[in-house]
Protein backbone atom coordinates (compact mmCIF):
# COMPACT_ATOMS: atom_id res chain seq x y z
CA UNK A 1 0.00 0.00 0.00
CA UNK A 2 1.40 3.21 -0.47
CA UNK A 3 0.81 6.53 1.04
CA UNK A 4 1.39 10.45 -0.06
CA UNK A 5 1.86 13.53 1.19
CA UNK A 6 2.39 16.72 -0.70
CA UNK A 7 3.57 20.15 0.37
CA UNK A 8 2.30 23.26 -2.74
CA UNK A 9 3.69 26.29 -3.23
CA UNK A 10 6.86 26.11 -1.35
CA UNK A 11 9.17 29.17 -2.19
CA UNK A 12 12.39 27.20 -2.68
CA UNK A 13 13.89 26.06 -6.33
CA UNK A 14 12.75 22.44 -7.31
CA UNK A 15 16.52 22.10 -7.82
CA UNK A 16 17.84 22.61 -4.29
CA UNK A 17 15.10 20.61 -3.03
CA UNK A 18 16.11 17.58 -5.27
CA UNK A 19 19.38 17.21 -3.96
CA UNK A 20 17.93 16.53 -0.84
CA UNK A 21 15.47 14.11 -1.78
CA UNK A 22 17.60 12.02 -3.81
CA UNK A 23 19.81 11.15 -0.31
CA UNK A 24 16.35 10.18 1.04
CA UNK A 25 14.98 7.59 -1.68
CA UNK A 26 15.11 4.37 -0.92
CA UNK A 27 15.50 4.64 3.06
CA UNK A 28 13.42 3.45 6.17
CA UNK A 29 11.46 6.13 7.19
CA UNK A 30 13.48 6.90 10.77
CA UNK A 31 16.44 6.90 8.75
CA UNK A 32 15.33 8.99 6.22
CA UNK A 33 14.29 11.44 8.88
CA UNK A 34 17.81 11.30 10.84
CA UNK A 35 19.21 12.22 7.63
CA UNK A 36 16.87 15.96 7.48
CA UNK A 37 17.24 16.35 10.70
CA UNK A 38 21.58 16.57 10.12
CA UNK A 39 21.20 17.94 7.19
CA UNK A 40 21.52 22.21 7.42
CA UNK A 41 19.43 22.91 4.58
CA UNK A 42 16.03 24.91 4.18
CA UNK A 43 14.77 21.94 1.62
CA UNK A 44 15.63 19.21 4.28
CA UNK A 45 13.63 20.73 6.60
CA UNK A 46 10.37 21.17 4.09
CA UNK A 47 11.15 18.03 2.99
CA UNK A 48 11.24 16.58 6.82
CA UNK A 49 7.73 18.11 7.44
CA UNK A 50 6.42 16.49 4.51
CA UNK A 51 7.87 13.35 5.54
CA UNK A 52 6.46 13.24 8.86
CA UNK A 53 2.48 14.07 7.24
CA UNK A 54 2.86 11.13 5.16
CA UNK A 55 4.18 8.94 8.37
CA UNK A 56 0.75 10.36 10.33
CA UNK A 57 -1.02 9.69 7.24
CA UNK A 58 -0.02 6.19 7.09
CA UNK A 59 -0.30 5.60 10.70
CA UNK A 60 -3.97 7.32 11.39
CA UNK A 61 -5.28 6.49 7.56
CA UNK A 62 -3.94 3.43 7.02
CA UNK A 63 -3.38 1.79 10.24
CA UNK A 64 0.08 1.01 8.43
CA UNK A 65 3.14 -0.11 10.93
CA UNK A 66 5.81 2.68 11.16
CA UNK A 67 8.44 0.34 11.28
CA UNK A 68 7.69 -1.24 8.16
CA UNK A 69 7.49 2.36 6.12
CA UNK A 70 10.06 3.36 3.55
CA UNK A 71 10.52 6.46 1.19
CA UNK A 72 9.58 4.76 -2.18
CA UNK A 73 9.25 8.27 -3.54
CA UNK A 74 10.70 12.14 -2.82
CA UNK A 75 10.34 14.19 -5.33
CA UNK A 76 10.23 18.48 -6.20
CA UNK A 77 8.08 19.34 -8.95
CA UNK A 78 7.83 22.97 -10.17
CA UNK A 79 5.16 25.38 -8.92
CA UNK A 80 4.55 28.56 -10.53
CA UNK A 81 7.46 30.89 -11.01
CA UNK A 82 7.25 35.03 -9.75
CA UNK A 83 8.41 37.17 -12.61
CA UNK A 84 10.21 40.12 -11.06
CA UNK A 85 12.20 42.75 -13.11
CA UNK A 86 15.83 44.36 -11.65
CA UNK A 87 16.95 47.77 -13.64
CA UNK A 88 20.43 47.57 -15.20
CA UNK A 89 22.54 49.93 -17.02
CA UNK A 90 21.06 51.99 -19.78
CA UNK A 91 17.27 51.31 -18.59
CA UNK A 92 17.54 47.91 -19.50
CA UNK A 93 15.24 45.67 -17.06
CA UNK A 94 16.66 42.44 -15.97
CA UNK A 95 14.16 39.20 -15.36
CA UNK A 96 14.57 37.51 -11.83
CA UNK A 97 12.47 34.24 -11.34
CA UNK A 98 11.46 33.23 -7.96
CA UNK A 99 11.03 29.88 -8.31
CA UNK A 100 8.36 27.88 -6.10
CA UNK A 101 8.46 23.91 -5.49
CA UNK A 102 5.66 21.59 -5.25
CA UNK A 103 7.28 18.34 -2.83
CA UNK A 104 6.06 14.95 -2.19
CA UNK A 105 6.65 11.96 -0.50
CA UNK A 106 5.76 8.42 -1.11
CA UNK A 107 5.73 5.88 1.76
CA UNK A 108 5.05 2.37 0.64
CA UNK A 109 4.58 -0.71 2.96
CA UNK A 110 8.21 -3.47 3.08
CA UNK A 111 6.02 -6.12 3.19
CA UNK A 112 4.18 -5.67 -0.22
CA UNK A 113 7.61 -5.07 -1.94
CA UNK A 114 8.80 -8.65 -0.37
CA UNK A 115 5.93 -10.57 -2.23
Amino acid sequence: MEVKAIAKYQRISPLKVHYIAREIRGKQVDEALNILRFTNKKGARLLSDVLKSAIANAENNNGLDRANLYVKKAYANDAPTMKRWHPKAKGAAYPILKRSSHIGVVLADIEDTEE
